[in-house]
């Protein structure tokens, strides 16, 4: 018996899920226990391992606060999500986003209003990276 992939919609959905869930800082027991699902439930449903239902999305929208749109933002046909990696290799702002600490700065760099900050903060962690860079360099 063949072992079956999942679908590379179904991931995409998944992770828009996970980005969403972190960036609320919420746990996947949480949202589990509002869903009416187990953690590990969730999980697969994160990993696309399982498929979500209509039912089940429409009610990870509302618990989430966000449009149902949002779980397929950025993915303009079943191709795009295949492309999210090359190979085995997923790309560095997939791995990110998909860190709690990536979906929280993220989030509070987006709630940053004034232009001239945001470029500040990028500035600061173009500095700051350069000097680990360094640091591991010697």
């Amino acid at each position: 018996m063949a072992i079956k992939n999942p679908n590379p919609v179904d991931i995409y959905v998944g992770s828009r899920v996970r980005l969403q869930r972190l960036i609320k800082q919420m746990s996947q027991d949480k949202l589990g226990a509002a869903l009416g699902v187990t953690f590990q439930q969730v999980q697969k449903y994160e990993r696309g391992a399982n498929r979500v239902s209509a039912s089940r999305l429409w009610g990870m929208a509302e618990v989430l606060d966000v449009p149902i749109e949002f779980f397929f933002d950025g993915i303009k046909n079943k191709e795009n999500a295949i492309g999210l990696a090359d190979g085995e290799e997923t790309p560095m702002v997939y791995d990110f986003i998909n860190s709690a600490d990536g979906a929280q700065l993220a989030s509070a760099y987006s709630r940053i209003t004034d232009p001239k900050v945001r470029r500040q903060v990028l500035q600061l962690v173009r500095t700051l990276s350069d000097v680990e860079n360094e640091d591991t360099e010697e």
